[in-house]
């Protein structure tokens, strides 16, 4: 198989289901537990999960430099807990609130705007962005969930260009099966 090799950080969340996206796009994921398991990876997935086990994890690990340096470095795509990472990591130029679309009982699945087409996201306990700094932009937002159901909320973001890119999403995509984000991520 060719394509690039994909790291997936691998403590928590839906690592298996990105995984099974990035092959199905003909590229390589590979599991990310270790700092070693960062070196020749071509582009960075940080899947959701709870975002503070996350960042305990990343600390217990000592994967938390090597995680925001790799993001600087290679195109990186951060899913709901994985987009709170890149903001608190500081390589994201956004803030984010948690869980701003309600308990997992108000789970809800959309089609999205994204950039000139669409996306079917799950939202699932998501995160909304409050604030894009300078040089990120906006690439979709959702009208319809929880306490800002009347309002549309910023829910996929991305900054840079090229390898160093960054896009946060508030969704899960890899849930749906639409490969919109991943093949945007890669191509």
């Amino acid at each position: 198989m060719s394509g690039r090799v994909v790291g997936v950080l691998a403590l928590q969340g839906g690592v298996a289901e990105h995984a099974r996206m990035i092959e199905a796009l003909g590229h390589r994921p590979r599991p990310v537990r270790r700092l070693g398991d960062l070196e020749g990876i071509e582009a960075l997935v940080l899947p959701g999960g709870e975002s503070t086990t996350l960042h305990r994890l990343l600390t217990a690990f000592d994967l938390t430099k090597g995680i925001r340096d790799a993001a600087r470095r290679v195109p990186t795509l951060g899913t709901c807990a994985g987009l709170i990472l890149l903001a608190t990591l500081g390589v994201l130029d956004v803030d984010v609130e948690r869980n701003a679309f309600g308990p997992q009982a108000d789970s809800a699945t959309a089609r999205l705007p994204w950039k000139h087409g669409s996306v079917v996201a799950a939202f699932i306990r998501a995160p909304r962005v409050t604030r894009v700094g300078g040089g990120v932009r906006v690439c979709s937002t959702w009208q319809g969930g929880g306490r800002y159901g009347a309002e549309p909320a910023i829910v996929g973001v991305e900054q840079g260009e090229g390898e160093q890119r960054i896009i946060g999403v508030s969704f899960h995509p890899e849930l749906t099966g639409d490969t919109t984000i991943h093949r945007d991520l890669l191509d």
